[in-house]
């Protein structure tokens, strides 16, 4: 029987093709300043958890309807279905781990056959967003470690692990994986990468699978 191996990706502009907290922005009334701040943390530029908490205040007091709306305007990256095709002939596990939102990819994630994901729990109080989320702050350190603990828990070696992502945020688990790949990546995480494919060419992961 051939061992698991193990790929991981990161969600917002990696496996789907939009970024969630900027669509829920958009319907909350203040897309320009939380897009400011994902840019700007997505380049390293600012710590994520702060732009994190940051943008959440701004959804205060937003009609959880919004979500509904957003979960009907994520799409996948093309290729996706392929690699996960790929990924269940080859005895392959994938995941996600994403500073985005499950109460939006989750229904998503299960509808494609995602092994496990994990992602932050908007806080949602007489059907309003508090501007909260439940649960600690998926950062590039929480990456790092999901990455360690899954590929331990299915007896993985980090070597045969795949990372995928596109942002600062990513930075951490993209250096430990046996393959780091960089997709439509910002500068930061371009250089730490072993591999970089541009937007449309994530269907060439399959020859590493």
């Amino acid at each position: 029987m051939v061992s698991k191996r193990l790929i991981l990706f990161d969600m917002d502009s990696t496996f789907i093709q939009e970024e969630v907290i900027d669509l829920l922005a958009q319907e909350a009334g203040v897309g320009d300043q939380v897009a400011n701040l994902t840019e700007i943390a997505m380049q390293g530029k600012i710590d994520f958890s702060e732009a994190l908490k940051e943008r959440l205040k701004l959804f205060a007091g937003a009609d959880s309807q919004i979500i509904e709306i957003v979960k009907n305007k994520i799409s996948l990256s093309p290729g996706i279905l392929e690699i996960i095709n790929q990924c269940h002939q080859k005895n392959w596990l994938i995941g996600v781990v994403s500073g985005g939102f499950l109460n939006v990819i989750e229904d998503l994630l299960k509808e494609v056959g995602v092994d496990f994901y994990k992602a932050h729990l908007l806080e949602i109080h007489e059907g309003r967003l508090t501007g909260k989320i439940l649960g600690e702050i998926i950062d590039r350190n929480y990456k790092k470690q999901y990455l360690i603990d899954t590929a331990s828990k299915y007896q993985i070696d980090l070597k045969d692990t795949i990372a995928v992502g596109d942002g600062a945020n990513d930075l951490e688990m993209i250096k430990i994986a046996g393959l780091g790949v960089a997709y439509n990546a910002k500068p930061i995480l371009r250089e730490a990468a072993n591999l970089q494919l541009e937007k449309g060419q994530l269907a060439n992961l399959v020859q590493y699978l």
